[in-house]
């Protein structure tokens, strides 16, 4: 049996004009999650990234834990598949629309103008309802990729990285948490995109969720582990 590791990205920049870029914390987990992998002797014979920075930099910096160490990784393929989905960038696009209509985002936006304490949470309230609406297909935002076809890319790239997986491999997947929710979907059979969409808010940065594969099976061996962080370094965003 092969064993393939998909790591969450760590922190990303939530609130500035790039989020792509790694947090200063999101560098520290993901320096820690390479001192874990080389304490515990974790040998990859494949790794693969998502083409985002953030998957990129993560990958990095356990890859210079690695070097430090003087322990060789192989050359990294790049799968587009791996991207997370627009969710984030859709919700932007649609939230004027929505604010004149929906009422439950025109609630939340009511509580937050009268207490503005309240901002945060009720963003990502916010943005929990609109990621379970929209995977639902309840709401559609023209000239944006749909949750739909987002998890059609995340099989193809799922195919390619088990198509390339031989016998027996560790292999190490850096990707994001939509991603990672949508590829726990595929090997259960998950239909419910609600569901599935809401997955993706219990993953928290730079865990791991390990799947063990040969020709017959792919199964979920664990999900969400997170051994190598503590306390206040713990995030989900």
């Amino acid at each position: 049996m092969s064993k393939l590791y998909f790591f969450r990205h760590g922190q990303a920049s939530l609130g500035a004009d790039n989020y792509d870029v790694l947090s200063d914390k999101g560098i520290q987990q993901s320096v820690l999650l390479g001192d874990y992998l080389v304490r515990e002797k974790v040998h990859f014979d494949q790794l693969f990234v998502g083409p985002l920075e953030r998957q990129k930099d993560t990958l990095k910096a356990v890859q210079e834990v690695y070097a430090k160490n003087q322990i060789a990784l192989p050359e990294v393929k790049v799968i587009e598949g791996l991207k997370e989905h627009q969710g984030m960038e859709t919700m932007k696009r649609a939230l004027p629309g929505l604010l004149t209509k929906d009422p439950y985002l025109k609630k939340l936006a009511a509580a937050t103008q009268k207490n503005s304490a309240l901002r945060n949470r009720n963003n990502m309230l916010g943005f929990q309802y609109f990621l379970s609406e929209w995977a639902a297909g309840t709401i559609i935002v023209d000239g944006m990729p749909s949750w739909k076809s987002f998890r059609e890319n995340v099989k193809e790239g799922l195919s390619e990285i088990l198509k390339a997986t031989q016998a027996g491999q560790t292999i190490g997947i850096f990707s994001s948490g939509g991603t990672i929710s949508a590829i726990t979907a595929e090997c259960l059979g998950l239909t419910d995109e609600k569901k599935v969409a809401q997955l993706n808010f219990s993953i928290r940065n730079t865990s791991f969720t390990c799947f063990l594969y040969n020709e017959m099976y792919f199964n979920l061996l664990s999900f969400n582990e997170l051994p190598h962080l503590k306390n206040e370094m713990i995030t989900f965003v």
